[in-house]
């Protein structure tokens, strides 16, 4: 019989003379996988050789692990018969990340226990300190129906009886954890996008809530609701039809979605789009990833602060595994967009200040004018020299309240007359009915 191969999961020791070597292994498992299983009396080719056995053998085992691997943990440790050879089988589990083997620290790396780095310790308290599937949720009174759909909706199928499992909804303990309150029907988080009027937030002019609600329906409002203020200019001025946008939407979208695939949930803080005169912001909680670099932040490389809430997000359509986000906004706007710091991430979208202004300029003409008044534009457009008499006949208008509102379109600028009251002509000179 043989044992097979060393994992990330496994490893062989030939006899406790190499006690202090398996403790080590037991703690680097538990780094990178919360669990491991150490033999001794097997080599490391997996060939058995056997284990001898005495009356303090498996007792020092066991104070060895309980004195030097920090926090404690209680393993399970038995002698199995194999070949008619005694082999010790230590199993142990843990979630209380980082652990200590004799006061340094290991991570599994394949069959390899690797000493890790002041920073890489570092990495590995701030992920499972963060992790939205090993923190609890505060409300254990969750539903899914909104999640469901999504999945129906992408004709995906759930099973009723394992999807909390199979979507790592659950803790270690079985209850829901901080992933699946940010997936439930209801819950805390508010989701906003905020418009303000000028280049600061002196003077809000909406807020929008999307939030309290599955956090995938909350990401697609916001996305809509986006789009839909993405106004389109079109210049027939020239030669060419020309078409221009407020703001570039795969970009915002994209900078979107990453912000709240990456945020750090567990601050109790969501992603959020304030937009100005000039530009769109889009903030989300944390800054880099441990261990990723600015220069491959900006490349398209990829290390998921929440991986699990990523898996969702791939199977539902909401993101690609292509790493082109980052990419495609440096390619539109340049790196200048992205301000990095240790707790936040903010995307500047800018606008099309051109679009903006004539966006602008229209709505608030068009907010002076009610269907009366375009009827009288338009019939001066058509005949400049349309009669009062005649615009009073053909929009049923009394001509004294017809020759305020003329008075009125006169001064606002829409309207100019050329000459006398009987030969002149009427010049309309604003572009909406052009």
């Amino acid at each position: 019989m043989n044992f097979g191969m060393e994992t990330e999961l496994i490893e062989f020791k030939k006899t406790t003379g190499e006690l202090k070597e398996g403790i080590i292994s037991l703690a680097s498992m538990l780094n990178k996988n919360g669990k491991g299983t150490l033999y001794f009396g097997v080599r490391n080719d997996g060939e058995i050789l056997g284990q001898q056995i005495g009356d303090r053998t498996l007792r020092e085992i066991s104070q060895g692990i309980a004195n030097a691997i920090k926090p404690q943990i209680i393993p399970t440790i038995i002698v199995e018969l194999c070949d008619d050879k005694n082999v010790i089988r230590v199993t142990a589990e843990g979630d209380e990340k980082p652990y200590s083997a004799y006061g340094k620290y290991y991570m599994r790396s394949a069959d390899e226990d690797r000493e890790i780095s002041p920073q890489q310790l570092r990495s590995l308290m701030l992920s499972v300190s963060d992790s939205i599937v090993n923190i609890e949720a505060n409300n254990q009174e969750l539903s899914f129906d909104q999640l469901k759909m999504l999945y129906v909706g992408n004709n995906l199928t759930l099973r009723e009886n394992t999807f909390e499992q199979n979507l790592n909804l659950l803790t270690r303990d079985g209850a829901y954890n901080l992933m699946a309150a940010i997936l439930a029907d209801s819950n805390s988080y508010s989701i906003k996008v905020a418009v303000f009027r000028g280049t600061d937030k002196t003077d809000l002019v909406k807020r929008n809530e999307y939030g309290y609600k599955c956090m995938l329906v909350a990401v697609k409002q916001v996305l809509d609701y986006m789009e839909a203020l993405n106004d389109t200019i079109v210049d027939v001025g020239g030669s060419l039809r020309k078409e221009s946008r407020l703001f570039d939407f795969p970009c915002f979208r994209e900078a979107w979605l990453n912000a709240c695939l990456h945020n750090r949930w567990s601050r109790q803080t969501p992603p959020a789009v304030y937009m100005f005169e000039d530009r769109i912001e889009v903030i989300s909680v944390g800054g880099l990833p441990e261990g990723l670099t600015l220069e491959e932040f900006y490349e398209g490389k990829s290390k998921p602060v929440n991986l699990e809430l990523q898996q969702i997000m791939v199977q539902l359509d909401y993101i690609e595994q292509t790493g082109h986000g980052v990419p495609l906004i440096v390619s539109k706007y340049g790196k200048e967009v992205f301000d990095i710091t240790e707790n936040f991430i903010t995307v500047t979208i800018p606008l099309n200040r051109q679009t903006k202004e004539r966006n602008d300029l229209e709505k608030r003409e068009n907010e002076l004018l009610d269907s009366k008044d375009e009827e009288i534009l338009i019939l001066m457009n058509k005949n400049s020299s349309i009669s009062v008499s005649e615009i009073s006949r053909q929009i049923d208008l009394g001509t004294t309240t017809l020759t305020k509102r003329i008075r009125r379109l006169k001064e606002e600028g829409f309207v100019e007359r050329k000459g006398s009251k009987k030969k002149g002509q009427w010049i309309v000179t604003k572009r909406f009915c052009v």
